[in-house]
C-alpha cells in the first residue's frame, strides 16, 4: 500500500513537472527549477486533496 502511494506521488510529480517545464519553455522561453518544482509540488498537493476529499465522500 505504500509502495503504491509512494508510486503515485513520484509520478504525478514528475508529469506536473515536465507538463510545467515545457509549458515555461513554450511561452516564456526560459524555466526555472524553483518555478516548475514549487508548482509541480502544488499540483501534487492538490491531487492529493482531491484523492482524500474523493476517499471521504465515497464513504458517506
Amino acid at each position: 500500500m505504500i509502495l503504491r502511494e509512494l508510486f503515485i506521488f513520484i509520478l504525478v510529480l514528475a508529469g506536473f513537472a515536465s507538463a510545467v517545464a515545457a509549458y515555461l519553455l513554450a511561452f516564456h522561453g526560459a524555466s526555472s527549477v524553483k518555478e516548475v518544482l514549487s508548482t509541480a509540488f502544488a499540483g501534487t498537493l492538490g491531487v492529493y486533496v482531491g484523492r482524500y476529499i474523493e476517499r471521504r465522500l465515497a464513504r458517506g
